[in-house]
């Protein structure tokens, strides 16, 4: 896209007052300081906001000095932003009318444009993947997917489409996306957090949560055994052998742990990653054993969430929502 072309930019604020008494829109960090001070490159930025914030981490010192080029330098006067607001629940469109001013009588959002607002609509005119599209986790971001619907209600004449016939095809997109996303980070959690033997514990206590009695073996034996589960009190025994490496577990890994079964057991084994190839036939031609791969894993922990320890709670923190889902054939009150 070039530089000459109008751009939309989507904006978070906790001062409406400010956004649309003042007409301004406009982000926080001032301890940064006045940003045409600069040289204008996402390096300069970062460099700044490291001194600055110099315990911040690298991943936060790049998307927050990225919001700040974003915001000074790559917004342009005539493109459009669109910003949700949470007080009144609708969705303000308007056009940036000024280029960057530092303000420092503002304490909270000292970096702001001018802006004029052209039009508020409720949140319900859109579609759901529109709506999640502006609520992006970040301050101030592009507006890229959903732009055209946004444009099309500037239009005098926009009308919601809100009849019983409209079916919002977003919809489905938008819940797979929340879901992918929350999978995502909750195994991103685990290899952060739960590695070596941390992870074999939390994998005792998920069995415990899905009705196993659990036993973790003693720490650095050389049994290659980490649990030993039972359903009740009687056999068969389970025994586990969880790997928390980053790298896909081969067939003779899986083979170590056929080795230290007696008979009548059965095997279970629990990765972060996955399986190689030979050793997905393996366990496909061994079916005393059963692998779980960390695909598998994180659906487990979201069935048996809310029975984990609260100490595992805490390493991943989640929060029960409802998400729209579209509506199936099978489904269809109207059939």
């Amino acid at each position: 896209m070039k530089d000459t072309e109008i751009k939309m930019w989507g904006i978070h604020t906790k001062d409406d007052s400010l956004f649309l008494k003042e007409k301004v829109v406009a982000i926080g960090w001032k301890p940064i300081g006045d940003l045409s001070l600069l040289y204008n490159s996402r390096e300069a930025f970062k460099e700044q906001f490291s001194k600055v914030f110099p315990d911040s981490t690298k991943n936060k010192t790049a998307t927050s000095a990225g919001m700040l080029f974003r915001f000074y330098s790559e917004a342009k006067v005539g493109d459009y932003i669109v910003y949700p607001s949470k007080i009144d629940r609708k969705v303000h469109i308007g056009k940036i009318e000024g280029d960057y001013v530092f303000d420092n009588a503002q304490e909270r959002y000292p970096h702001t444009r001018k802006v004029s607002w052209i039009k508020e609509l409720p949140r319900t005119s859109f579609s759901q993947g529109a709506l999640y599209e502006i609520g992006s986790a970040l301050t101030f971001f592009s507006v890229k997917n959903y732009s055209d619907e946004f444009l099309t209600a500037l239009d005098p004449n926009f009308k919601p489409s809100l009849d019983e016939a409209y079916e919002d095809d977003s919809v489905g997109a938008v819940a797979e996306d929340i879901i992918e996303s929350t999978k995502d980070f909750v195994l991103k959690e685990l290899s952060r957090h739960l590695k070596g033997y941390d992870f074999q514990d939390f994998v005792a206590n998920l069995l415990q949560t899905m009705g196993y009695r659990t036993t973790v073996t003693p720490h650095g034996g050389d049994s290659g055994i980490d649990i030993i589960a039972y359903k009740d009190e009687l056999p068969p025994r389970i025994l586990v052998q969880v790997k928390s490496q980053d790298s896909k577990i081969s067939e003779n890994v899986i083979q170590s742990l056929k080795g230290a079964m007696r008979e009548g057991d059965y095997g279970l084994f629990v990765t972060l990653s996955d399986y190689q190839k030979n050793a997905r036939k393996y366990l496909d031609n061994t079916p005393i054993i059963r692998g779980i791969n960390g695909t598998e894993l994180v659906d487990l922990i979201l069935q048996h969430y809310d029975q984990l320890d609260e100490e595992y709670q805490k390493i991943i923190p989640l929060k029960m929502v409802y998400i729209p889902v579209p509506l199936s054939d099978e489904d269809d009150i109207s059939q």
